[in-house]
């Protein structure tokens, strides 16, 4: 930086990065560690699209509710289960089982069983 006028972008863009260093070293020592969020952003994307249609979003116990249904829904998608298939064995299920057992309801765990 000595070099480069501290007014310019570059060295903008290399003090960004230098005090930033800390935050990146898990990104950079785990290379499975992904550096963007395109994953989330592609799945919310429907919500977004379509938010304003939602008739139980109007509300912030509504926007609540969707967020947890979105969250259910995508995490059964991150395990490659059917959202459907599998809220309709959780639903007939849940009543029926004990706090301790709830682990087996969860979308891994269908999964390892279909």
């Amino acid at each position: 930086l000595t070099r480069i006028s501290g007014k310019t972008p570059l060295a903008a863009a290399i003090r960004y990065g230098l005090t930033r260093m800390k935050k990146l070293e898990p990104w950079l020592s785990h290379g499975i560690t992904e550096l963007d969020n395109n994953t989330a952003e592609r799945a919310i994307r429907p919500l977004a699209v379509g938010r304003k249609n939602y008739l139980f979003v109007g509300s912030p116990s509504g926007g609540k509710s969707a967020a947890i249904a979105y969250t259910l829904i995508e995490t059964a998608k991150l395990n490659d289960v059917d959202p459907q298939a599998w809220l309709t064995v959780v639903l007939a299920n849940i009543a029926d089982t004990k706090i301790t057992h709830l682990e087996d309801l969860m979308p891994w765990s269908y999964a390892q069983r279909n």
